[in-house]
């Protein structure tokens, strides 16, 4: 009777895949040892392993820890900033984007694997170019939300950030608080607290109807 022979873990590492679709394997298994471990913790062995490739390979795609963070870091600060932009340009109805702004903010940190702990919690904050990262995020968030406020409310540029900074803030501090406690209070009814919050505020700046519509 023939056994068949376990196969060399060299031999089950070695399947190749698109270099794009590698990448994407690559970043979700870091994403996983980033937010289970934090940065420093955190070792490129285990994300290879993790990963089910070689070092060599790793190493293929980014060059270091650092590197690779920082890539993972801008993806999921681009997936925030296009939640929060698609929210402004879906509708012409500002209650409906406060909604969806404030909505962008509760499924990012709602999203499986915990990814928006790198951008609202990362422990590598001290990096100049992780800072850079997740503050451009921020201000592109900022600067969507602002740009509908100043078209609309006829308010200058330096007022429409600042209540478009306020919005933001309290979109992801209300979102974060949330979801240690989700179990009490359900994602809609949070999301439509949140914007009936937002929306008393914000709309109490009548709307400018001559002005130009905000740019797509």
């Amino acid at each position: 009777m023939s056994l068949s022979r376990p196969v060399p873990t060299a031999a089950r590492r070695s399947s190749r895949l698109p270099r794009g679709a590698r990448r994407l394997q690559l970043l979700q298994a870091a994403q996983e040892v980033f937010v289970a471990q934090g940065y420093h913790a955190a070792a490129m062995d285990d994300i290879a392993d993790r990963a089910g490739v070689s070092k060599p390979v790793l190493y293929q795609h980014f060059p270091g820890k650092r590197e690779l963070y920082c890539a993972l870091l801008e993806q999921q600060v681009t997936a925030l900033t296009d939640r929060v932009r698609e929210a402004m340009a879906g509708t012409d109805d500002n209650r409906t984007r406060v909604d969806g702004a404030v909505g962008a903010y509760f499924d990012f940190v709602n999203t499986e694997g915990a990814a928006f702990r790198l951008v609202f919690e990362s422990d590598l904050r001290n990096d100049d170019e992780v800072r850079e990262l997740a503050d451009r995020g921020h201000h592109a968030c900022v600067e969507a939300i602002a740009e509908v406020i100043a078209a609309d409310t006829g308010v200058d540029r330096e007022r429409a950030l600042l209540l478009a900074s306020g919005m933001t803030g309290l979109a992801e501090t209300s979102a974060r608080w949330w979801l240690e406690r989700k179990g009490t209070v359900s994602r809609d009814e949070a999301v439509g607290l949140m914007t009936a919050l937002s929306w008393r505020g914000i709309s109490g700046f009548p709307r400018v109807e001559s002005a130009e519509p905000p740019a797509r």
